[in-house]
């Protein structure tokens, strides 16, 4: 007998019990009837388990398990096949740890650069965040271990998270910040989703049946259990009616209390405690039935995978007069600059972060390839450098600019410190330090030929200095192996094939969202609407540092003619690619479609599908993507459905937003969409309805010496009352109609 199968073994007070945790990390056992306790621990780019005997959360004390690159890296691959490997290998160190659900990925999308949490997030766009999520939950859950999905929904900013009311309308909350969360509950069906701290249009997401119930399990079809983040918690009995079913962490049983009291004095329908507890008693019989207590991994391989995995998130920014890759069997001095070289930043701070089971940095990994070439100055001081080093600025300045004085080439690592961006606060800018930036400039006085290597979570700005250094690589944060990837790339050992997720704007005050986050006084207004990252940028025409999908390589490619064709009441788009270089490359080939003269507001261009593909030097591919229904589709908040519309498409292929190679033409048929007509729908609006124009017409001619009729068919006099509502025109005098028969022609209307 299978532990759900037991359920009704049990009492209300066992029941509540189940529906919370026992401490920070375990569910609760009811021994009685042999359920037994089962762990969540945090991800998502790495098994964050608490050591026996540390700390309450286990941030300073985790077990070694690998740290694979966050998702800021792992999006930038777009390699699906790669990020699913990646979760494969989370599931297999959850599994060997004892662990039942990982806690993650995170798929919120990345409305600001300011957030502190980007880091752990794939995209700006619903459609990469989706893809990629969709694969990472599939890999881990494939090893017998549930993922959790996360941070549900709307979670945006870090700015007053446990409290901030994020205020959207639902066409861009369905488009744009729940579509990611649509396709991988529908793909994967996750075993846990977890839902957000902050409110939503006023409601937590704790305690919200729209979000949790009605959108998740009735329109979703998701038939796993609903989390709390830790402490999202804020009123239990009404989160278990809107559909949360466990509470994390532990309350030490208050809540539970309340829940049996709320059944008991007619506020809570036990059915409710009773779904809740089948869901948790089912999460347990999925986890006992994946456990395998002799289960191992392999540490090296993981890290294996971790390089390779970093090395295809590596995105090449600018790469003038091939500054790059360096000639690894050359003569040539490398100076290499920077703390950042020899003390990886390679993770977020906060709940992400992992214990690696090794660290490599790209100091010893350069010196590795190019030996005695090789000379190394901090530059800047970091904490968490090795003791002894100088933390005089103006010390590692002159010492920096000794050693790249004269140097072939200079490898300049700059980033972002640890304390400037974590969970928990967001950034205030988008700069990067001071100091670091006079490093620059000082380096740039004694040598030109300088590479700048960034480590960072969220985007930093490059305007102002990009154009005077020859080659840029956005390193991100790169885990545990990120070290052996930036030497690997710079050498050519790997031909960066990354490709930027997130635009990089040339001011912070460019960004779509910048006049409304964070908010104030407990709201944050999400005015910009679906206009987020490139969507908003490209609607503007806003120039930009470096665009949505941009990524250089070794290797140059060319696109022939795009072909578009109906298929499936998609598009399938094909279109030969050739590798016009030297090297064996990846390219990231991007498809994205508008509809110009649409008649609801759409971005110029919106990216519906995207593959990586492999093609030898001289050689082409032909690459064949298909553009599903659904994901032509635009959400349409009076009828609340989502739906195709009819018309012309311009489909798009290239290699970002802002370089497109080809483009075709396609004529869609579109849905049977029918909006309800009501007195209060304008003149234009019934004479646009094919059904409700001929109805109003009919009624005004055969109301005897009524001027609407010959006004109705003066197209200036449309114009003119075609905004006002029907009823305010039965209201005038001498006017045909009257509230009996408008009633009767909204009935005739929408039959």
């Amino acid at each position: 007998m299978s532990h759900s199968e037991r359920l009704d073994d049990l009492t209300l007070e066992e029941k509540a019990s189940l529906t919370s945790g026992a401490d920070f990390w375990t569910t609760k056992a009811v021994d009685r009837v042999g359920i037994p306790s089962v762990m969540l621990t945090d991800g998502p780019h790495g098994v964050r388990k608490q050591r026996e005997g540390g700390d309450h959360l286990g941030l300073a004390d985790s077990v070694p398990t690998t740290c694979f690159p966050p998702a800021v890296a792992l999006g930038s691959s777009w390699d699906r096949e790669l990020v699913r490997r990646v979760g494969v290998a989370l599931g297999e160190e959850a599994r060997a740890e004892k662990v039942g659900v990982l806690l993650g990925p995170g798929i919120n999308i990345k409305r600001s650069p300011l957030c502190g949490r980007n880091f752990e997030y794939f995209s700006e766009d619903p459609l990469v965040s989706g893809v990629m999520g969709s694969a990472l939950v599939g890999g881990i859950q494939s090893q017998g271990v549930g993922a959790s999905l996360k941070h549900f929904a709307a979670n945006n900013q870090e700015t007053d998270r446990l409290r901030v009311s994020a205020d959207v309308d639902e066409r861009p909350l369905r488009e744009i910040y729940l579509r990611a969360f649509q396709r991988v509950v529908t793909e994967q069906q996750p075993w846990t989703v977890m839902c957000s701290y902050n409110r939503i249009n006023g409601v937590y997401a704790s305690e919200n049946p729209w979000l949790l119930t009605t959108v998740l399990r009735d329109e979703w079809g998701f038939g796993g259990l609903v989390v709390s983040d830790w402490g999202a918690v804020n009123d239990r009995v009404a989160g278990v009616a809107a559909g949360l079913d466990l509470e994390m962490p532990s309350s030490g049983g208050r809540t539970d209390a309340e829940l049996v009291a709320a059944v008991g004095d007619g506020r809570l329908d036990e059915a409710h405690v009773t779904t809740s507890a089948r869901r948790a008693v089912e999460l347990v019989d999925r986890i006992v039935a994946g456990a395998d207590p002799d289960a191992t991994y392999d540490v090296d391989a993981h890290h294996a995978l971790a390089r390779e995995a970093a090395g295809r998130s590596i995105v090449l920014l600018r790469n003038e007069g091939e500054a790059l890759p360096l000639d690894a069997s050359g003569s040539g001095a490398i100076a290499v600059v920077g703390e950042f070289a020899r003390t990886p930043r390679f993770q977020g701070a906060g709940s992400s972060l992992i214990n690696p089971t090794r660290l490599d940095n790209a100091l010893d990994e350069i010196r590795a390839v190019a030996g005695e070439r090789v000379t190394f100055a901090p530059g800047f001081a970091l904490a968490g450098a090795p003791d002894g080093t100088s933390t005089d600025a103006d010390t590692l300045r002159d010492e920096a600019v000794t050693v790249a004085t004269g140097a072939d080439v200079v490898l300049l690592f700059l980033g972002l410190p640890a304390e400037e961006e974590s969970e928990g606060f967001d950034r205030s800018h988008i700069e990067l330090p001071a100091e670091q930036t006079a490093l620059l400039e000082a380096v740039l006085d004694v040598n030109r030929n300088v590479v700048v290597v960034l480590s960072n979570g969220g985007v930093v700005r490059t305007s102002g200095w990009q154009d005077r250094v020859p080659a840029i690589v956005e390193g991100w944060l790169l885990g545990q192996a990120g070290g052996g990837a930036v030497a690997d790339v710079l050498f050519g050992a790997v031909n960066p094939s990354g490709r930027l997720t997130e635009t990089v704007p040339v001011r912070l005050e460019d960004s779509p969202s910048h006049l409304t986050f964070p908010g104030e006084f407990g709201h944050v207004r999400y005015g910009e609407d679906i206009f987020v990252g490139y969507r908003g940028f490209d609607a503007k025409g806003t120039e930009v540092a470096f665009p949505f999908g941009h990524g250089l390589s070794y290797t140059t490619f060319s696109y022939g003619a795009v072909e578009a064709a109906e298929h499936k009441g998609g598009i399938r788009v094909s279109v030969a690619v050739t590798n016009t270089g030297s090297r064996d490359g990846r390219e990231v080939v991007q498809v994205y479609t508008g509809l110009p003269g649409s008649a609801v507001t759409r971005a110029i261009r919106s990216l519906s599908a995207f593959t990586v593909v492999e093609i030898a030097a001289g050689e082409t591919e032909t690459v064949t993507l298909d553009i599903v229904h659904d994901d032509l589709a635009y959400f349409h908040p009076q009828v609340g459905q989502w739906t195709v519309e009819g018309g012309e498409y311009v489909v798009e292929v290239g290699a970002s937003s802002r370089d497109i190679r080809g483009s075709a033409t396609i004529g869609l048929a579109g849905d049977d969409l029918r909006v309800p007509l009501g007195t209060d729908s304008t003149v234009q609006e019934w004479l646009d309805h094919p059904r409700g124009g001929q109805l109003l017409q009919s009624a005004i001619d055969s109301a005897p010496g009524s001027v609407m009729s010959s006004m109705l068919s003066d197209p200036e006099t449309v114009k003119m009352l075609g905004s006002m509502p029907l009823e305010r025109i039965a209201s005038f005098p001498g006017s045909p109609l009257d509230a009996d028969g408008l009633d009767s022609l909204v009935a005739s209307a929408n039959s």
